[in-house]
């Protein structure tokens, strides 16, 4: 059993309304698909969302590195689905391996993985999941899949529209929320003051303010929000001012979270030895895929940091349901983003809808592979641009 070509999609996924933060806005999700065929005609996808602001990647890149490997001979003929796990696990790539961060093509490198993930869990009659339960890891604690809890997102848009946001995160029954800061032109604090309100005095939020603010005035831009009581501040400062954050993060009087600081192995080392985060952000598209996140969880829960699962803004059903598979099998995760599918998108490529539910509940997934079935007809909808890659 051995893969036979691979084909590659760029796709344009359409958003519901613009998607805001510091960093960066955007109208539509530029996203990469990697479909897989095992030489018995059976097909896997996977999905990963490069961002040239996060990993430095885009989908021309991920193209390139995807066609310079002989991924057929690299994977072989496995013969259970563990082995598929080992050999993955074990997969090194030599643009990955160049990179001081350990970040370059990881979307790439998890669309690939989730592909291959799928496809020979069809073949064998796994589920994708069953990759978590595989990987033994020291600090890394999983279990029989139980039912997720998403936390809900507030952007920083108009007044209003985050006014009305706020209403329908109380009256969904959520308990977490990440609010968005760091906006030129926003009075956070006034938002905060308005938002907290609104949310009233049990909801847990965060703050995720993009890079936004540069180091030296850190400690006078967080003040004034420290008495909405936010249980975390995910990447304050762009990533080239990250090691200021071991003398300024005591200070703050918040848990710091990093997230374009924590993009591959060395990012998670070098925040540990430097002292710069209390919570590692990890998503699985930026952190090359569910085995490479699990084990950057792992090196958290062995420092006595938390961890969250992220999310793109922008992922399809795919990439949901790898999340899902994670945050349904890994204990003690802080807080958990995903599944915002309906809510974001305005069109998906899968059959199933993974949308969470109320509170930002949802089931397990079962069923082998990712446990969803990508539209052919739906993908090809949003296709710009394939590629396609054949093995002898």
């Amino acid at each position: 059993m051995r893969i036979v070509g691979l084909t590659l999609y760029r796709v344009a996924v359409p958003l519901k309304k613009v998607v805001k933060h510091a960093s960066f806005e955007r109208s539509e999700s530029e996203n990469l698909v990697v479909r897989v065929e095992l030489d018995d005609g059976t097909v896997g996808h996977g999905e990963g969302v490069p961002r040239p602001y996060v990993t430095g990647e885009s989908v021309d890149t991920a193209f390139a590195l995807l066609g310079a490997h002989d991924w057929a001979a690299r994977i072989g003929s496995p013969g259970d689905f563990a082995e598929v796990v080992r050999r993955l696990d074990t997969l090194e790539i030599p643009e990955n391996q160049a990179d001081p961060r350990g970040m370059a093509g990881n979307a790439a490198r998890c669309a690939f993985e989730l592909a291959v993930l799928d496809a020979f869990g069809r073949r064998f009659g796994e589920s994708v999941g069953r990759a978590v339960e595989l990987t033994v890891l020291k600090g890394l604690e999983t279990h029989l899949p139980r039912p997720v809890r998403y936390s809900g997102a507030i952007t920083a848009e108009s007044r209003s529209g985050e006014i009305r946001s706020a209403i329908k995160m109380r009256l969904y029954g959520f308990h977490q929320v990440k609010i968005k800061v760091g906006m030129s032109g926003q009075d956070d604090p006034r938002r905060l003051r308005t938002l907290r309100r609104i949310l009233g005095n049990r909801m847990d939020i965060r703050l995720d303010a993009n890079e936004a603010w540069p180091a030296s005035e850190l400690v006078e831009r967080v003040e004034p929000l420290r008495r909405y009581r936010p249980t975390a501040l995910e990447q304050p400062v762009p990533h080239r001012e990250v090691d200021a954050l071991a003398e300024l993060r005591p200070r703050l009087g918040i848990p710091v979270m990093l997230d374009e600081s924590l993009c591959g192995l060395p990012d998670a080392e070098a925040a540990i030895a430097r002292r710069t985060a209390d919570v590692f952000n990890v998503r699985i598209s930026k952190c090359g895929g569910i085995l490479r996140s699990l084990r950057m969880i792992a090196m958290a829960r062995r420092a006595g940091l938390g961890a969250q699962l992220g999310c793109h803004p922008g992922e399809t059903a795919i990439l949901s349901a790898a999340g899902r598979h994670l945050a349904s099998r890994v204990a003690g995760l802080r807080y958990v983003e995903g599944s915002y599918d309906r809510h974001i998108l305005g069109a998906n490529v899968t059959r199933q809808d993974l949308t969470f539910r109320y509170g930002g509940r949802a089931r397990p997934l079962d069923g082998p592979g990712l446990g969803v079935a990508v539209a052919p007809e739906a993908l090809e909808a949003m296709t710009v641009e394939t590629r396609e890659i054949r093995y002898e």
